[in-house]
């Protein structure tokens, strides 16, 4: 178990859930970040008394000042600041909880100071995985996913040979529009499309969820947490979101993962591997589980997650292009600035305009980030 904790984007989704984890488990928690300054984050700040606060908004970083100027809390702000949640002595332990490719740096800076990353941004493997698993690998440091389904994959490979991996079985729930046609999603409001019908999440990833765009930066993510080609990864849909994800062994033995649809799970297995610990969670209720079904998943109508497969075979800056533009068109999207299938159209109209630089390093993928969001507001936000 972990000693302490850092928690990066805690008045997320993830990161609250990650507080009240650590409260449960006893693990203290010493820096919070957030992007801006909020009652919430207030809140937090005066209930767990880090020593760190990052608020990456420079003017809300003052103003968070002012508020806890009654405290012995160092308020930090910008991209300098984050990193210093994340990489500084006060931790041994980083939740990267934030949305984005703003947590890529923050990560490799923690990385560099070997301590465990407990991750939950999708960007930071999806955009530069390679050279943050090669880094990871020759500090010592320890990436722990926090995804349901990473974490499951993780679990069910536990103390075995990767050698023995065949493929990994990447489950999804299909989302809230599961076997709805295209043509049918066109008029989807942002009220909708957050309706997860399985989990309580954040409005970004619920609408990735329901283009399946999240199932694809899962599985861009899978290939570089486990070492393993796009061919070697399966998707496949299993609308109850009970069997978080699989494992088939070169014999055919297939090892799945079970449990409750609670991200609390996953995130405190992160804080206390190898160690387990009783949790304040559900369990399953097998009298209950009336059926478990599978099926294929549905790229024609979720053009999104074909696209995020051509991008993981692709590799190169690709994945980062087509992540950067999908968050850009979801925010725009949120804001009643574009609709729903749009966001599809945005993601593969960059990729095709910027392209794809093979092998790049650090610089070139916050480059082509940075590109891919000037042409989605620029080309859709008119």
């Amino acid at each position: 178990m972990v000693s302490s904790v850092s928690v990066l984007g805690s008045t997320g989704s993830i990161g609250r859930q990650t507080l009240y984890v650590a409260e449960h488990t006893g693990i203290p928690v010493t820096a919070l970040s957030a992007n801006r300054s909020t009652a919430l984050l207030e809140e937090q700040a005066r209930r767990f008394r880090p020593k760190l606060v990052a608020v990456y908004d420079e003017a809300a970083a003052r103003d968070f000042r002012t508020a806890v100027a009654d405290t012995e809390i160092r308020v930090v702000s910008g991209i300098n600041g984050l990193i210093e949640a994340a990489a500084g002595d006060h931790c041994d332990c980083v939740v990267t909880a934030v949305s984005g490719a703003i947590g890529l740096r923050p990560t490799l800076a923690a990385i560099e100071q070997k301590k465990r990353i407990a991750l939950a941004n999708k960007e930071t493997l999806v955009c530069a995985g390679e050279i943050v698993m090669r880094r990871a690998k020759e500090t010592g440091a320890e990436i722990v996913p926090v995804d349901s389904e990473h974490s499951a994959v993780f679990q069910c490979l536990a103390g075995r040979r990767r050698e023995e991996l065949r493929r990994i079985l990447l489950t999804g729930s299909g989302g809230p529009f599961r076997g709805m046609k295209r043509s049918a999603l066109e008029s989807i409001t942002p009220a909708q499309a957050v309706k997860h019908p399985k989990w309580n999440m954040g409005a970004k990833i619920s609408v990735d969820s329901a283009t399946m765009m999240n199932k694809g930066l899962e599985f861009i993510e899978a290939m570089h947490l486990f070492s393993v080609t796009p061919e070697q990864i399966q998707v496949v849909i299993h609308p109850q979101s009970v069997v978080h994800s699989m494992v088939e062994l070169i014999d055919g033995t297939v090892i799945a993962q079970l449990g409750v649809q609670d991200m609390g799970l996953p995130i405190q297995l992160a804080l206390t591997w190898p160690e387990r610990c009783p949790s304040p969670f559900d369990t399953l209720d097998f009298y209950q589980l009336h059926e478990l079904t599978f099926e294929a998943p549905d790229y024609e109508n979720m053009p999104c997650l074909a696209l995020a497969v051509d991008m993981a075979k692709a590799g190169g800056s690709g994945p980062c292009v087509m992540s950067a533009a999908n968050e850009t068109a979801v925010h725009m999207f949120l804001r009643g600035e574009l609709g729903f299938n749009r966001i599809y159209d945005a993601a593969a109209r960059a990729v095709e305009k910027i392209g794809i630089t093979e092998d790049p390093d650090l610089e070139t993928i916050l480059e082509a980030d940075a590109a891919a969001r000037r042409f989605v507001e620029e080309e859709f936000g008119r």
